[in-house]
C-alpha cells in the first residue's frame, strides 16, 4: 500500500537523497521515494507495518536532517 508524507522544511537535495536511501533500508519497506522539489515521502509497504515503518522513517529523516518533521499528507 502507498503512504504519502509531506517533508516540511527540507531545503537540502542531498539530504532527500541520502533519506530515501536510509527509509529504503527499513524492514517492510518495499520502496521508498523523495520528491525533493514537492517535499513528498512516498512509501510502500504493508498496512500492518506502517506504525513502525513511520517511526523509523521519522528517526531516519531526523538523524539527516534534525529540522525536518514527518507529516501525512
Amino acid at each position: 500500500m502507498r503512504h504519502v508524507y509531506r517533508l516540511e522544511g527540507l531545503c537540502c537535495a542531498m539530504c532527500a537523497a541520502e533519506m530515501e536511501a536510509a527509509i529504503g533500508r527499513i524492514d517492510g519497506v518495499a520502496s521508498a521515494k523523495v520528491a525533493f522539489m514537492s517535499m513528498r515521502l512516498t512509501i510502500e509497504a504493508d498496512e500492518a507495518d506502517i506504525v513502525a515503518i513511520e517511526e523509523k522513517a521519522e528517526s531516519a529523516v531526523k538523524k539527516i536532517e534534525p529540522g525536518v518533521k514527518l507529516r501525512r499528507a
